[in-house]
């Protein structure tokens, strides 16, 4: 047998890649009458669980977890009402949902009897185990009206099922006004797998479809296609939730995520006003005094003109204006510059900076040699200034390129290799407060910065203690 805690654990290790954390808050939009839910998982804010319905990890259960069989039946509505119906503009809304959802048998001889999505302007009655999936009492069949569509795993005679595996439209009655079998789209209701389920109706278009699949894709052909104008039962404000049941069976019926949206509705007009005018208002209109055919050509040619020329006159002042004002901008941002300068004194530069502006210490750059290195002509294109950058570099370094591997046949860029080579010298310092540091390894490489100087003479290691330690002693320490 099979516990719900480990079903549920199997169903959240396949499909937690499908749906977030449990801890996302559901997202609610309404954009005038028009209505979007989102629940990419469940907690709960705004939802209302009644019977043997449960929350846990972001799931809702809507019949009993248990490993013998029973009977149970479970509802979830979510908890403010959705307006369905205009009565302004006499409008039915249009409305499509999409829920993700799984059937378990905890014993595999054990099936029945399924659940529903279900429209109702009741969110107070818990529907019977059963048959009846949750939705209308034995004793009262007529009371609660809603409109639903069931996902049924069980034949039950009585309500006319065609067999156990169907889904069907239900209109105040579990005599489905048209069913459907899912395993003609290769889809099995008991398989304990994620299914994801699309439900759309079209008012303009007085069709309701079904649409099923084991993926978050939505198939292109429905499963269920039902012509049915449903203006007639949904009226005002309903609610919208999932209900299942079981009887004499340890089916577990579980949804990991839900969205929902209402659509159809005109937008409210703000500056509409529905009030009628009465009979004593009155519009009253200046007379117009007509002129003479010689002055309205005098004013047309000259209006003519005017937006000809007038356009362009104010087009060449703003470019002129323009000129004048970044030229005047330019000199200033150099004086501006120049004090600086004589202000602050020499301006530092980064090591990048200098690479950049000599394009990385190119050999056509070079404008003379000293002792201690090269000198190159730099351009730095923030300031658009030309500078001459000495590169200082120590005696002993020329010998480190006589270090590289012949194998190579000198087939290597000698910067590179210096800089590789007295990155590898100081990291085999002995010293360990005389090595690189990892960032500082990176930058030497990426040349942002100089590579670190190698003394001249391998540095010994050393070792000094407080304490006279024997042979026997450090070996005994060892130990």
């Amino acid at each position: 047998m099979l516990s719900f805690k480990k079903a549920e654990q199997v169903f959240t290790a396949k499909h937690s890649s499908l749906f977030p954390s449990f801890e996302d808050p559901p997202l609610v939009l309404a954009s005038s009458r028009n209505v979007s839910l989102e629940f990419p998982s469940f907690n709960l804010r705004n939802l209302t669980l009644l019977g043997d319905s449960y929350l846990r990890n972001g799931v809702i259960g809507l019949t009993r977890d248990v490993t013998v069989p029973s009977s149970s039946s479970g509802t979830v509505i979510y908890s403010n009402p959705i307006p369905f119906f205009d009565q302004e503009s006499n409008t039915t809304a249009s409305f499509s949902t999409r829920f993700s959802f799984s059937i378990h048998g905890v014993n595999e001889n054990s099936y029945g009897d399924g659940l529903s999505f279900f429209i109702s302007q009741d969110n107070q009655t818990l529907g019977s185990p059963g048959g009846y999936l949750g939705l209308v009492n034995s004793s009262q069949l007529t009371k609660n009206r809603f409109v639903a569509v069931e996902f049924d795993t069980r034949l039950d005679a009585h309500f006319n099922d065609p067999n156990d595996h169907h889904i069907g439209l239900d209109i105040d009655s579990l005599n489905s006004i048209k069913t459907a079998d899912p395993i003609l789209q290769n889809i099995d209701l008991k398989s304990g797998d994620l299914i994801t389920a699309w439900i759309d109706y079209k008012n303009d278009l007085r069709v309701l479809k079904v649409y099923m699949s084991y993926s978050s894709l939505k198939p292109k052909k429905s499963l269920l296609t039902v012509h049915i104008d449903l203006s007639e039962y949904l009226k005002g404000d309903m609610y919208v939730g999932f209900s299942g049941s079981t009887e004499g069976s340890t089916e577990l019926h579980l949804v990991a995520n839900w969205s929902f949206k209402i659509s159809g509705f005109l937008p409210l007009n703000p500056y509409s006003n529905p009030h009628n005018v009465s009979d004593s208002s009155l519009t009253i209109t200046s007379p117009v005094i007509p002129k003479s055919n010689a002055a309205n050509k005098r004013h047309r040619s000259l209006g003519f003109g005017l937006g000809v020329t007038g356009p362009a006159i104010f087009c060449a002042f703003l470019l002129a204006f323009g000129s004048i004002s970044f030229r005047k901008w330019k000199k200033i941002e150099r004086v501006k510059s120049l004090r600086a300068e004589l202000v602050t004194g020499p301006k530092e530069f980064s090591y990048k900076e200098l690479k950049l502006a000599t394009r990385g210490f190119h050999s056509g750059r070079i404008i003379g040699v000293g002792a201690f290195g090269n000198v190159y002509k730099a351009f730095f294109k923030s300031s658009g200034t030309i500078a001459a950058v000495k590169r200082s570099k120590h005696s002993h370094e020329g010998k480190i390129i006589e270090a590289a591997d012949s194998r190579l046949n000198g087939e290597f860029e000698e910067e590179e290799m210096r800089k590789l080579l007295l990155v590898g010298l100081s990291c085999a310092n002995p010293d360990d407060m005389g090595r690189p540091t990892m960032r500082r390894v990176l930058q030497i490489l990426n040349g942002e910065v100089e590579p670190i100087d190698v003394p001249r003479k391998k540095p010994s290691l050393t070792f000094s203690c407080g304490l006279a330690l024997t042979i026997e002693d450090i070996v005994s320490d060892c130990d």
